[in-house]
């Protein structure tokens, strides 16, 4: 009966010590109001994809022939019936554009796993083991960098072929080593603590050592460069796509979009303008959002 009532004791602090931690970042978090406006603007952009089928007006694909090229609302010769207009073909924009934040946050989700998950793990062999394998994951990733990032990418899709899913591998692969990176040299730091000695003394396992006492206290760097990842990889995506190496038409991405409306850039202003405009907005957000993360886990910028 003790035992129990000790197990829950010890339950019990580990809640309210995870809620402190909590209560603390968020009052650091909150103070920089740009990345309090970029939180509320990336949880409106998430709850747009995923309520695109909804809130969408028409189907992304319909083509509407009878309005092809009609200027949104607001504008001579609109219709609310297509609020942001329709593009060369005659589809909404407006469906277009919310089913877009689908793609874009797709991407972005998908680019900064797979790059964090594989990141992490070599850059924790490097920093671990240190001497050959360390040697060899950084001069592979020394490789990646000395390639300009958005021509590697060019490289990799046109070796693949061009599409979304290759798009995303090209992008993951180009943010690899900068995970790598900050992963080893937190490691490396990490290692020099009395608590890794003493885990070291006691026998812990080398698996359990890396993974359960020194990755956890690596994770505050990690994590914001995720979200900052997270935008590099929505623009790097859009720009594949705008080079038709990415996402393939009709897909409504925002780049291919953008690659769509090329030549229509002085005739409808709208089918370029509403796609740059929600990579614009979107991109800024998730940034602000990102220098939120870093005051807050900084503990230089905490006042005392």
């Amino acid at each position: 009966m003790s035992e129990v009532i000790v197990d829950n004791n010890i339950l019990d602090q580990r809640k309210t010590g995870r809620k402190a931690l909590f209560l603390e970042f968020w009052s650091y978090f909150r103070e920089n109001r740009g990345a309090v406006i970029g939180l509320a603007f990336f949880i409106f952009i998430v709850l747009v994809a995923i309520l695109a089928d909804i809130i969408a007006p028409h189907l992304p694909n319909h083509q509407y022939r009878d309005a092809m090229l009609q200027p949104p609302f607001f504008q001579e010769g609109g219709s609310t019936k297509f609020l942001l207009g329709t593009d060369a073909i005659g589809r909404d924009m407006l469906s277009r554009l919310i089913h877009g934040a689908r793609f874009s946050l797709f991407v972005g989700c998908i680019v900064v796993s797979l790059s964090l998950v594989v990141g992490v793990i070599l850059g924790l062999a490097a920093g671990f083991f240190r001497g050959k394998t360390d040697a060899i994951i950084m001069r592979v990733m020394d490789v990646v960098l000395a390639f300009p990032s958005l021509l590697l990418a060019l490289v990799l899709v046109a070796i693949l072929g061009p599409s979304l899913t290759n798009a995303m591998i090209a992008i993951a692969v180009i943010q690899l080593p900068h995970y790598v990176r900050l992963t080893r040299a937190s490691v490396m730091s990490v290692l020099t603590k009395d608590y890794v000695t003493a885990a070291r003394v006691i026998g812990v396992r080398k698996v359990r050592l890396m993974f359960v006492t020194i990755l956890p206290n690596c994770l505050a760097p990690l994590i914001v460069q995720a979200a900052l990842s997270f935008s590099t990889a929505i623009l790097d995506a859009a720009a594949l796509g705008f080079l038709g190496l990415g996402a393939q038409p009709p897909t409504p991405e925002w780049g291919t979009m953008l690659a769509e409306a090329r030549e229509f850039i002085l005739r409808a202003w709208w089918v370029v303008t509403f796609p740059g405009v929600a990579i614009l907005l979107t991109v800024l957000a998730i940034n602000l959002m990102g220098d939120g993360l870093r005051d807050a886990f900084d503990p230089k910028l905490k006042r005392s």
